[in-house]
């Protein structure tokens, strides 16, 4: 019982900092440029941990088969999920800029944004969880990997938010909500999974892979580009390389 709250509170610090972001968002006037150079550096940090800290584990845990298996599936669940929240207005969710709806331009993106929010966030959280497992202690870079790409998320969105005439208090009241599902995923995560095979870990962790690795190609890096454009490679490898020495530090 312990450990699975410990799990919780790993989830639940690492959703905050999609709240931080957001109150940076909305009582600061962050450049877009500076939004993008971050969105980046978090793209860089996930695709690192997804790389050495999710593939690789559950290559190890349950060979080949099971690894690629869950990661196409994480991928076709998250797309074809994006695809259906985007026709009702969560398509540019993470855009700091003009491109998000109002809810009098589109009804239902409101609640549409918000499920796209627990949509992207809920893999990182599970992942956090089961890295407990077997007495461990929590992965540090992938719990650093998912509070810094967490950071401008939250700061983007709320920022684009608000342009599209969103409340702070709905700005807030979402991503205190995410915060709290996060933790709540990473519990489940723990308390779920703890004494699955290894095929079925590996599959899992795999899933979840797939999942954030499609969520940085349709949602994080296209923010990251229209901004920041040649720069985006860049900054990317730096994220990248920051959470490669977290995890092999």
């Amino acid at each position: 019982m312990a450990d699975a709250l410990v799990a919780g509170g790993w989830g639940l610090f690492a959703g905050a900092a999609l709240l931080v972001g957001a109150v940076v968002g909305a009582f600061f006037s962050v450049p877009a440029r500076w939004v993008a150079l971050i969105m980046a550096f978090g793209s860089g940090v996930l695709i690192s941990a997804v790389s050495f800290d999710l593939v690789a584990e559950a290559h190890e845990q349950g060979g080949l088969a099971p690894t690629a298996a869950g990661a196409v599936a994480g991928a076709t669940l998250y797309s074809l999920a994006n695809v259906a929240l985007a026709r009702r207005g969560a398509r540019h969710r993470k855009r700091s800029g003009g491109q998000q709806p109002s809810e009098r331009e589109q009804p239902g993106s409101g609640s549409a944004i918000a499920v796209g929010a627990l949509l992207d966030g809920v893999p990182e959280s599970v992942v956090i969880g089961t890295s407990l497992f077997g007495g461990g202690s929590v992965g540090t870079a992938t719990v650093a990997a998912v509070f810094l790409s967490n950071l401008p998320e939250g700061l983007a969105s709320a920022t684009g938010m608000q342009r599209a005439g969103r409340s702070r208090v709905y700005v807030f009241t979402l991503w205190s909500a995410i915060a709290a599902v996060s933790g709540l995923a990473a519990l489940a995560g723990y308390t779920l999974l703890d004494g699955a095979s290894g095929t079925t870990m590996a599959a899992i962790t795999a899933l979840a892979a797939g999942a954030i690795l499609a969520m940085i190609a349709d949602t994080m890096i296209p923010e990251a580009f229209e901004q920041a454009h040649l720069l985006t490679g860049f900054t990317t490898v730096l994220g990248f390389l920051t959470a490669f020495v977290l995890s092999h530090g």
